[in-house]
């Protein structure tokens, strides 16, 4: 996230292209790596859902995975800043290759020592079936790296083509499965032993709940960042400009402290929508958790955001650029939180608890608050079409009076509930309601 929020753009001079043009490439291959970074988060799950006990060697392995993964920004900033040359997409792809590499060891040591994994594979006399496929999950992503890193030097779009299939493939082979399975009429086999969990399953609600939690964190942690390292005056400057007064000095940092306070609000509630949301849901799904890694993409955009809404505040064109840029992204990062809830009422008996169900009491009001965001950020968004002036003050005061608009929709949402409950029970008695209809009406207390 950190090198795509620091894009260089000096406001000052002349743009020969548009911020869209200039940013393009950079959010292309950002968000590529963000999704790439998330299957190699997701392997690693794995692989520790596996390995219960670690020993002095796997400590050192596990580092030296580690170390290689924080090397990755570094070589996202060269596959941006030099999309034309190989050499950042090699390294990166290599990075990939070596990790996979390193997960694998891990692997082969563990089940050379059984005594460190989990005590249920540990019994088990198909101890050779969990080997297999948690290699299988590790070393899908690095074998479609090093196809990558080998065309880089050829065709470098075809490289790009192996690294979105890293991406992709696990996604497609499930799809690819369930159409076979419908097809030939039987059900997908898994295996005969009893486990906690089955390696081709999607990752816990609650795993998911961690990944983005940390998101969020390290996203309002780079705009806490931003301010503070960006926005402080030089002593020297207030003593000779400002003639010591620092409150003159700071004014002229007021439309980035505006920027600052609404992304902040932004993130913040984005984060509140999605925690709601989950509170609501039982169990995650391989669609819903990939749709949350694509949130999670858009939201890491929004340092990028604050940056350049604070930064072209008296640059007209540049200006509304840069609010659509940062509608865009907010619409983004609404709309998939949307449809992992539109994803989750397909199988709403299995994902979703009672009350948050169709015609539950907390369904109307889930529907209006996820459907917030991308309505506002699309009004904002037609705004900077229709009228050619509009300043990124008013944006960010648009973003400042969202939460009101939180709180109006609950009290309307709470009083048409109250309505609706009082009519429903003048038109019948008490006792001919269902305990089903009543788990929906009457969400826990934690909830209330």
């Amino acid at each position: 996230i950190l090198p795509v929020a620091h894009t260089k753009i000096h406001p000052d001079q002349e743009l020969n292209e548009s911020v869209q043009q200039l940013l393009a490439t950079r959010i292309a291959v950002y968000l590529m790596t963000f999704l790439i970074v998330t299957v190699a988060w997701a392997a690693h799950v794995r692989l520790f859902q596996v390995i219960e006990l670690i020993d002095d060697v796997l400590a050192l392995l596990n580092l030296a995975c580690m170390m290689l993964i924080t090397f990755l920004p570094y070589t996202f900033s060269l596959m941006a800043s030099f999309p034309e040359v190989p050499f950042g997409i090699f390294l990166f792809s290599s990075c990939a290759v070596v990790i996979g590499f390193v997960q694998a060891v891990i692997v082969m040591y563990a089940f050379h020592h059984p005594y460190l994994l989990n005590h249920q594979i540990q019994v088990s006399e198909n101890q050779a079936f969990y080997k297999y496929h948690i290699l299988k999950i590790i070393l899908r992503g690095p074998t479609l790296s090093f196809f990558a890193a080998i065309f880089s030097f050829f065709f470098i779009p075809m490289s790009y083509v192996f690294l979105g299939l890293i991406i992709f493939f696990p996604h497609i082979r499930h799809l690819t499965n369930w159409f076979t399975s419908r097809i030939d009429g039987r059900e997908q086999e898994l295996p005969l032993e009893s486990f906690t969990f089955y390696l081709n399953e999607p990752l816990s609600k609650e795993r998911v709940e961690a990944f983005t939690d940390g998101v969020y964190a390290i996203v309002a942690t780079l705009l806490i960042l931003d301010i503070c390292e960006d926005n402080v005056p030089d002593a020297k400057e207030v003593r000779e400009k400002y003639q010591g007064h620092l409150i003159n000095a700071l004014s002229e940092y007021g439309p980035n402290f505006l920027a600052y306070f609404g992304s902040f609000v932004t993130v913040g509630l984005l984060w509140f929508v999605h925690h709601s949301l989950f509170l609501h849901v039982t169990k995650a799904t391989r669609l819903m958790g990939l749709l949350n890694t694509l949130s999670l993409a858009f939201i890491g955009g929004l340092p990028l955001a604050y940056q350049l809404t604070s930064k072209f505040a008296k640059k007209s064109h540049n200006e509304i650029e840069t609010i659509q840029v940062s509608c865009v992204t907010i619409f983004f990062g609404s709309i998939f939180q949307f449809a992992i809830w539109t994803a989750a009422l397909f199988y709403e008996r299995e994902t979703l608890h009672p009350y948050a169900r169709y015609g539950g009491k907390e369904h109307a009001f889930m529907f209006a608050k996820l459907a917030l965001y991308p309505c506002v950020s699309l009004f904002a968004f037609f705004l900077t079409c229709i009228l050619g002036e509009l300043s990124a003050t008013i944006f960010h005061l648009m973003q400042i009076i969202v939460p009101f608009a939180f709180l109006v929709l609950r009290i309307f949402v709470r009083i048409a509930l109250m309505a609706i409950k009082h009519i429903m029970s003048l038109s019948r008695p008490r006792e001919n309601v269902s305990e089903e209809e009543e788990a929906c009406l009457s969400p826990p207390e934690t909830l209330s």
